[in-house]
């Protein structure tokens, strides 16, 4: 098809595109990306180059146009894009798998393959319900999470998303009703384990599971809390008969300095869900790994068949890109690369916190974030950041960062300031 001039593509755009979170038609024109390299995107027209600041949305963590990535699916298109998981197998899928147990928190043997992080915690919670109601409990539906929390836009995890103040207030009273704790201080507070302690027994006989975002709040907030926590989490599931499933869709693969947020505790969940950069970027793809005992427990009910089979499960052309997306991260210092990001993050923006409407600025990992006291004005911030020369997405009332590890240390100057120019105009 011949290239259609930027003027004609943005009025389709606006009349028949419908982009994520926003109205149809669109009211705020998006910026056209040509190509990209490296941590750089191309804008069309010759309109210039931003530095991504957001790995499209935390998942790029190699950069753009990567060779090693390039050839694998190269090399997988010439020998299938897709075959059907139901009844078939295939090297790319098992090699994925593999590599998966090796990594996560010793105990987690087994890996369903889904389309999307959303779709894994949506298994995730099936495993979790099926499990109960194979062992004779089926009583135990209900999910306890704490406050702040994100995990995605399907059914289920929309029901263990904050219910206040989040993006799904619009679906209260359709959505399972769920228990909610308090949302975690930052640091450890003997106060706060008791009443998750507390919580966890009060609701034990009716909870199948608790499931959290370990030591990093996502979407719900970009909040950090004390990896105690989890121990906590874990300690009293197992005193009173509850699964524990940890979201590490956004954590997970070095985000936040270590390989997956659960080795911060030492702690090993019955159910962990990953994606967004587990392909590097590149394509939609998610695994839900659990324990021999959830997975047991399953094949012994009734229906001895995790009830769950997407299409596209095990797509060839992604594992092997999740492949050697997880061998490039593996073949390098990512925990000196991710250190690196977040010194020069703490530099960056330690003098975000003297400007004016700053509630809070704190650095995890390849994390930053700038808290305002108010709901940022984020075609402001947006224009702010570009101006700097950078790709941003603030929402709610943050600016933040979450920068591919190829970030060179000039470009993480750069995204910081843009940073603080988008929360002084936001």
């Amino acid at each position: 098809m011949p290239d259609l001039p930027l003027s004609d593509l943005l009025d389709l755009d606006r009349r028949h595109v419908w982009h994520p979170y926003g109205p149809m038609p669109g009211r705020v024109e998006p910026l056209v990306v040509e190509s990209a390299s490296g941590v750089r995107l191309r804008l069309a027209d010759e309109a210039g180059e931003l530095v991504d600041g957001m790995s499209s949305w935390w998942s790029a963590i190699h950069g753009y146009n990567h060779p090693v990535l390039n050839e694998a699916a190269r090399d997988q298109l010439s020998r299938m894009s897709h075959v059907m998981f139901g009844g078939l197998t295939h090297e790319p899928a098992v090699r994925l798998a593999k590599l998966l147990v090796d990594l996560s928190p010793d105990g987690l043997e087994h890996v369903f393959l889904a389309d999307s992080g959303s779709v894994s915690v949506e298994v995730a919670v099936k495993m979790c319900l099926q499990y109960w109601r194979s062992v004779g409990r089926p009583a135990k539906q209900r999910l306890l999470t704490w406050r702040g929390g994100y995990h995605g836009d399907t059914w289920q995890p929309m029901s263990v998303c904050d219910p206040e103040g989040g993006m799904h207030e619009l679906w209260q009273g359709v959505l399972p009703r769920q228990v909610f704790a308090d949302a975690p201080p930052t640091e450890f507070e003997e106060s706060y384990a008791d009443h998750l302690r507390s919580t966890i027994e009060r609701h034990a006989d009716e909870l199948a599971a608790v499931i959290v975002e370990p030591v990093v709040q996502g979407a719900g907030g970009m909040r950090f809390h004390s990896p105690a926590y989890l121990r906590v989490l874990r300690e009293a599931c197992d005193a009173y008969g509850v699964l524990l499933v940890f979201d590490e869709i956004a954590t997970g693969f070095g985000r936040t300095g270590a390989l997956f947020a659960a080795e911060h505790a030492a702690v090993t969940p019955d159910v962990m869900c990953v994606g967004k950069s587990l392909t590097g970027g590149y394509m939609t793809m998610a695994a839900t790994l659990c324990t021999p005992r959830v997975a047991d427990g399953i094949s012994r009910g009734e229906v001895p068949v995790l009830a769950h089979g997407p299409t596209f499960m095990g797509n060839p052309l992604a594992a092997a890109v999740a492949c050697a997306s997880i061998g490039l991260l593996l073949d390098q210092d990512w925990r000196a690369e991710v250190k690196r990001i977040e010194a020069g993050l703490r530099d960056g923006l330690a003098g975000a916190s003297e400007l004016p409407g700053v509630r809070d600025v704190r650095v995890l990992g390849a994390i930053g974030v700038v808290q305002l006291d108010h709901e940022v004005d984020m075609a402001a911030a947006t224009a702010a950041a570009v101006r700097e020369g950078v790709w941003l997405r603030p929402f709610r009332d943050l600016v933040y960062t979450m920068p591919p590890y190829v970030t060179g240390d000039v470009d993480v100057a750069r995204i910081a300031r843009a940073v603080c120019a988008a929360a002084q105009e936001g």
